[in-house]
């Protein structure tokens, strides 16, 4: 299992707006490998809040294959077509390899 997780911190009071976003029905749902995605708020400290996107991914090969899909890439240039809003003061996105897993 692979995850990728995105992290974006916004302006006080602007997390809500950003989960939703990532809440809404989208492509990456019908994508072949694609596990689930949750959506965690921090409040990290005054003035800033930190959202964590973290989508689980079957493998690293079906994760590859949705970063190379063209609903993905679009998504990508309508974003640099518009900008970032003006809220989002960061963001970066990692891949994580799941080496190990507890349930009860």
């Amino acid at each position: 299992m692979v995850i990728e997780t995105l992290s974006i911190v916004v302006k006080e009071g602007f997390s809500d707006q950003v989960a939703q976003r990532f809440s809404a029905e989208a492509a990456v749902e019908k994508a072949e490998g694609f596990v689930d995605l949750s959506v965690l708020v921090k409040k990290a400290r005054k003035g800033e809040e930190e959202i964590i996107v973290m989508i689980r991914w079957e493998n690293e090969a079906m994760w590859k294959q949705w970063e190379l899909s063209e609903p993905h890439l679009e998504g990508h240039r309508q974003e640099r077509k518009h900008g970032k809003p003006d809220f989002v003061l960061s963001s970066k996105s990692d891949v994580y390899t799941v080496k190990a897993v507890k349930k009860p």
